[in-house]
C-alpha cells in the first residue's frame, strides 16, 4: 500500500510546477518603450545633422568647380538644412504612426491635484 502522504506531496508539487509553467506562459511581457523612443530621437538627430553636412559638402564642391567662394557653401547649407527639416518631419510622422499601431492609443495622465 503506497504512503498517502508521499502521493499527496507529489501531487501538490506537480500542481505547483504546472501552475508555475502556466504563469510563465501567460505572463504579459512589458515592452521597453524608453530605448525605442531614444532610438527615434537619435534617428531624427542624424537626419537633421546629415542634411546640413551633405549641404556643406555639395556647396563646397560647387565652390571649387564654379569658383564662387562662399556662396555655394551658403546655399548648400541652407538647402541641406531645409531638406533635412522636411525629411525629419516625414520621418517623425512615420515613427508616430508606427508607435501608435504598436503601442496603442495615447492615454492621458491623471489630473494633478497638488498645486505648487
Amino acid at each position: 500500500m503506497p504512503n498517502p502522504d508521499n502521493s499527496r506531496d507529489e501531487a501538490i508539487k506537480s500542481l505547483d510546477e504546472r501552475a508555475d509553467a502556466l504563469a510563465a506562459r501567460t505572463a504579459k511581457i512589458t515592452p521597453d518603450y524608453g530605448s525605442k523612443a531614444a532610438g527615434y530621437g537619435y534617428r531624427l538627430m542624424a537626419v537633421l545633422l546629415g542634411g546640413a553636412f551633405v549641404g556643406i559638402g555639395f556647396g563646397a564642391v560647387v565652390d571649387v568647380l564654379a569658383h564662387t567662394a562662399p556662396f555655394g557653401m551658403i546655399v548648400g547649407v541652407l538647402a541641406g538644412f531645409g531638406m533635412s527639416i522636411w525629411m525629419a518631419v516625414r520621418s517623425a510622422q512615420r515613427m508616430s504612426a508606427e508607435a501608435a499601431s504598436e503601442w496603442g492609443p495615447v492615454t492621458d495622465l491623471p489630473p494633478d491635484d497638488e498645486d505648487d
